[in-house]
């Protein structure tokens, strides 16, 4: 993935900032327009294809990694109880583990392809419908979690580099820094002792597991599940607001002492809207790639907070599939997380040429 900054012309304080160099401004010559298109059609063609390939690197090490780290198959189906040379025949003559590994593989990849990534052992019950009923959970609670961490690291990095060096930039980078080396797992049973269980002055004000009570419907339901989102949700954003504060911080930083903001400054605008529409838009574009990444982990969730919050989404499934091992659930869910960002990666590239002209070309 590429990012760069690209400066702007300064307009005046009532004017929008205008790109030196956009792909397909007015004004711009029919041949140059036609160059343009050609161009950044031949660049999204190229993201497409090394997204594809990315994708059947996925499908190929789905399959080879998981059958080189798990234990037999029909062992983890039957738990190790007894069984005979002819039931264990049978069990692999069901679930085609008696097929030579090419013809596994690519039984595989054609399933795959037509949106069959199989049965599960554990579950009995197809792998796309179990990750269908799961998916909702994980995409409420790391999608709020995403949200809400962007929202801030974007507004805490900018006002930090904006006061670079003051205690204010030295209190937020310190804190970041320290929360995002934190293990989510361990702030997660922290905040679980000291917010859920009570500790102390301190009484428990939040569920410690769960989605629901179970007993609410309507209104009441929808304040339920916020309440018991309340702990998980602080957990992710603790650990991942640094990592945007950070970027956006040195992005800015970087952009700062670009002659463009001095002429800004000179013309007489404010210092805020230097800032605003001078100086961020310009540092968004490393961001950017974070803000997509971060979206990727929706769809991924997050295995070691919802398994702390024994929060019913994909996260939580992962860890009950890794537990057995349950291969088709394990391929299926490392194919939807690994896909995720791949495709989150495919979209930020695809906008990259819309914020900079000059990538693609």
């Amino acid at each position: 993935m590429t990012a760069a900054s690209t400066p702007q012309s300064v307009p005046g304080d009532g004017d929008p900032p205008v790109p030196l160099s956009p792909p397909l401004a007015p004004g711009v010559p029919r041949g140059g327009r036609r160059a343009a298109v050609t161009g950044y059609l031949r660049y999204v063609a190229g993201r497409a294809a090394g997204a594809a390939v990315s994708l059947f690197a996925v499908l190929v090490t789905s399959f080879f990694l998981f059958r080189v780290l798990s234990r037999d198959p029909v062992r983890a189906m039957t738990h190790g109880a007894p069984m005979s040379a002819e039931q264990q025949r049978t069990l692999r003559r069901q679930f085609g583990l008696d097929l030579p590994l090419w013809r596994q593989f690519t039984g595989y990849c054609g399933s795959a392809l037509r949106g069959d990534l199989g049965t599960s052992y554990q579950f009995h019950a197809p792998v796309g419908e179990l990750i269908r009923q799961k998916l909702p959970a994980t995409l409420l609670l790391t999608g709020t979690a995403v949200v809400l961490y962007s929202a801030l690291g974007l507004w805490l990095g900018t006002r930090a580099a904006w006061r670079s060096g003051r205690r204010a930039d030295r209190v937020n980078t310190g804190v970041a820094l320290t929360l995002w080396s934190v293990p989510s797992f361990w702030l997660g049973l922290l905040l679980i002792i000291v917010f859920g269980v009570g500790l102390g002055p301190v009484p428990g004000l939040f569920p410690t597991g769960g989605m629901s009570s179970g007993d609410t419907a309507g209104l009441a339901y929808v304040l339920d599940v916020a309440h018991h989102m309340v702990l998980p949700v602080v957990t992710l954003v603790a650990v991942g607001y640094a990592q945007t504060l950070l970027v956006m911080r040195s992005s800015l930083l970087d952009e700062m002492g670009g002659d463009y903001l001095t002429t800004a400054r000179a013309k007489g605008l404010r210092d805020a809207v230097v800032r605003r529409r001078h100086a961020v838009p310009n540092a968004l574009l490393p961001t950017v790639t974070m803000v997509f990444i971060n979206l990727g982990f929706v769809a991924a969730g997050s295995i070691l907070t919802e398994t702390v919050f024994s929060w019913p989404g994909l996260g939580q499934l992962f860890y009950q599939a890794l537990s057995v091992p349950d291969l088709p659930l394990v391929q299926g869910l490392f194919v939807v997380f690994a896909g995720a960002m791949i495709l989150m990666n495919l979209l930020a590239d695809l906008i990259y040429p819309l914020l900079d002209p000059r990538v693609g070309r």
